[in-house]
């Protein structure tokens, strides 16, 4: 029996097998940080309700109903078999893809400068959420194809669809969003087998592109200068936020006692986690950093033992994306980075990204189940044929 490989047990039910196999260090680490998010939440979204005339717990309460809607989509989707979610990842890849495509047409900007949502009055949806799992999936798909003998030119379709997409989701403007499909587009042609010199062009490549929109994007020439100014304006976001993680320390103010929540616009989104070092401390923001980890490494880990090229490219580009955008947001409070506006995953507020996350998570818990795989012999006389 090949390394990694668990015995079959005929007839087994789906439950009690989905168990023996899911990761569960990976699984217990995602419901964890959904639990930080509504402990989180319950400090950082009350001014904001307050501020707009509403029950203290409103958003709370919302954030409890996206919640409970992604670990449904997360569970349901992680017993599903890589076959199946490669179906479901280029449905929904297509799906989002036209709704980006629309966004200039249909989408508003909601006063924040950037066409990124549709709205709906009671509720809004940001379709590039949605696009990024898809895009892992029908991408590895490509790459996995081109491995086949006689294959298409899979690197070559995936390269040109995630330049239809950097371009759109840049035009928005979302240089956020854009990188990160971006990066999880590179980690997955590194895998497999692209060479260094061409990784290197496509990165000489953005940084061109982050000259021209620097010059071109005032949206964006805006935000660059800001992180690179050497003094912080104390009114802005970015300024709200660094006085809050200094004010935290190491074991923070405690328990509803912080003050940046009441004066900081997006602390429940792109800033919560200001508020949880100002109340909490260093020590809650380690945690938090230590559970993503958790989820990165253990997939990874699992992934090294994955002979199947299609798994093992789009585990390790979810994986991966996952753990970036987390790094982006956090690293986004601390001005390592310049603002983007993305979310942290399953501790933010917010409707579309809690639900995609849900879904990318998902699909990484089925990629990364331990599965019977044969042996190396098998597989590779099956190509020969």
């Amino acid at each position: 029996m090949a390394f990694g490989t668990v015995p079959v047990r005929a007839g087994e039910p789906i439950l009690p097998k989905w168990w023996r196999t899911i990761d569960k260090w990976a699984l217990g680490a995602v419901m964890m940080l959904f639990g930080l998010g509504m402990l989180l939440g319950l400090a950082a979204s009350v001014p904001l309700a307050e501020r707009n005339g509403l029950e203290p717990f409103y958003y709370v309460k919302r954030q409890a109903v996206f919640g409970t809607l992604a670990l449904v989509v997360m569970f349901a989707m992680s017993m599903l078999d890589p076959k199946q979610i490669r179906r479901i990842g280029v449905i929904g890849f297509a799906g989002a893809f036209i709704a980006v495509m629309l966004l200039p047409v249909l989408g508003t900007d909601f006063g924040k400068g950037a066409v990124r949502w549709y709205s709906f009055g009671f509720a809004s949806i940001q379709p590039s959420e949605f696009l990024k799992p898809g895009f892992v999936i029908i991408s590895a798909w490509f790459m996995a194809a081109a491995h086949e003998v006689g294959g298409p030119k899979g690197r070559l379709y995936s390269f040109l669809l995630m330049a239809i997409i950097v371009v759109a989701l840049a035009l928005q403007p979302d240089f956020g969003q854009a990188s990160l499909v971006l990066f999880a587009w590179s980690v997955m042609y590194f895998i497999s087998g692209a060479p260094i010199a061409l990784l290197t062009g496509i990165g000489a490549m953005t940084v061109a592109g982050g000259f021209f929109a620097y010059n071109f994007s005032e949206h964006f020439a805006r935000r660059i200068n800001g992180f690179l100014s050497t003094e912080v304006d104390p009114r802005t976001q970015i300024g709200y936020a660094t006085n809050a993680i200094q004010e935290g320390g190491f074991f923070g103010v405690g328990v509803g006692q912080g003050s940046v929540k009441w004066s900081l616009p997006d602390a429940h989104t792109d800033f919560i986690i200001a508020v949880a070092a100002e109340e909490y401390g260093l020590i809650l923001v380690l945690c938090i950093i230590a559970l993503y980890a958790t989820v990165v490494i253990r997939s990874l880990l699992r992934l090294m033992r994955e002979r199947d090229p299609f798994t093992r490219l789009a585990g390790a580009g979810l994986a991966c994306a996952f753990g970036v955008q987390a790094i982006i947001n956090m690293g986004v409070a601390v001005r390592l980075l310049p603002a983007k506006g993305m979310t942290l995953p399953f501790v933010s507020y917010g409707g579309s990204s809690v639900i995609a996350s849900g879904i990318a998570v998902g699909m990484l818990l089925a990629l990364t189940r331990t599965r019977p795989q044969g042996q190396i012999s098998d597989i590779l006389a099956r190509r020969g044929r």
